[in-house]
């Protein structure tokens, strides 16, 4: 191992995954185990907050074990340990940050807390080794939807946010509402692929004070009024048919906004990231409208847009850069904003 390269072992427990990664100078992945609880959460409906966290206690060493291993290396090639300590679940937060705090007062190796959205922006460099600030991004995950100027490694201006439910937050109530189940987001994506995505017209929320705002409660009322009525008239409901006009109305609320910051901020790069980034039709429609306007369309691969500890080593790196540290009285913060340095 050269002494110059930066190693960054990296921990993610912020809601349902118990992640471990370890990254080479912020960009080379060297390896990333995820040991997911989806399976366990789905006969609930949903993540229960109180098994997510004993679930972490089970998996953490057994995790960062791995992530060592099929690394290649040991801590004494570590140069620093980044954990995610917000936003999230605070129980399961309180784990990883934890366990980095111990791993870190053990071998003397320096503590860095990373924000949990800035790992999803982060997770573009992985593989877009090119991609560079500024650029727009927008991320759209289960708990979170922000439309974010990236200005510089760990400079970021949020340009809108949602008023209520985030647009995955969305797809799981709706997912459950047309008989689905959980997790909705994959499975909303597949069941639409047979609908009509213009069989219901549903609408498109905007914010009238701001611009770049998300709003998707009124969307998913929409929905159980459209299901409701179906049920009290006796029409036969189309499963694929809601789904597919479900998602065409957040996606085109999603793109129009995102659209509109590129232009209005005379960037040319864009990317996504979070959860729902994988959907395929949010891709596809990105992907037409970038290329229609000539602007570089970024987003990382599906195994890095959901939860995952290399998207945290990457953001860890250049926090480790500019020479943050944090010391053992760091604490999970479950409200974390974006940009909030604690």
């Amino acid at each position: 191992m050269e002494k110059e390269d930066v190693l960054i072992l990296a921990i993610e427990s912020s809601c349902d995954e118990t992640a471990a990664a370890v990254v080479k100078n912020g960009r080379e992945v060297l390896s990333n185990v995820i040991s997911s609880q989806i399976a366990l959460h789905t006969l609930y409906g949903g993540v229960v907050p109180e098994i997510a966290s004993r679930k972490h206690i089970e998996k953490i060493n057994q995790v960062i074990e791995e992530a060592l291993k099929e690394a290649g290396v040991t801590m004494k090639d570590i140069s620093a340990i980044a954990v995610t300590y917000g936003p999230g679940l605070v129980g399961a937060l309180l784990v990883g940050v934890s366990t980095a705090k111990a791993i870190s007062l053990a071998s003397g190796i320096p503590l860095v807390g990373v924000h949990h959205i800035e790992g999803h922006i982060s997770a573009n460099y992985i593989e877009n080794k090119e991609l560079e600030p500024p650029f727009i991004c927008l991320v759209v995950s289960g708990g979170h939807s922000h439309l974010v100027a990236v200005k510089d490694y760990g400079e970021y201006e949020i340009l809108g946010r949602t008023r209520d439910d985030a647009a995955g937050e969305a797809f799981d109530k709706v997912a459950r509402a047309i008989g689905l189940g959980y997790p909705g987001g994959p499975k909303i994506d597949k069941v639409s692929k047979e609908g009509n995505p213009d069989a219901i017209h549903f609408p498109r929320a905007k914010v009238v004070d701001a611009v770049y705002d998300f709003s998707f409660s009124g969307l998913k009322s929409a929905v159980l009024n459209y299901l409701n009525s179906c049920e009290m008239k006796g029409i036969e409901i189309c499963q694929a048919d809601v789904a597919a006009s479900f998602q065409k109305a957040v996606v085109d609320v999603l793109v129009e906004h995102s659209m509109q910051a590129v232009e209005e901020y005379g960037l040319n790069k864009f990317a996504i990231a979070g959860g729902v980034a994988s959907n395929s039709s949010l891709r596809e429609a990105f992907e037409k409208e970038c290329a229609a306007r000539k602007i570089e369309f970024y987003h990382p691969s599906p195994i890095f847009c959901t939860d995952n500890a290399a998207m945290i080593g990457v953001a860890g790196y250049y926090e480790y850069c500019k020479g943050i540290r944090h010391g053992y009285d760091l604490n999970a913060v479950p409200n974390l904003r974006l940009g909030e340095r604690i």
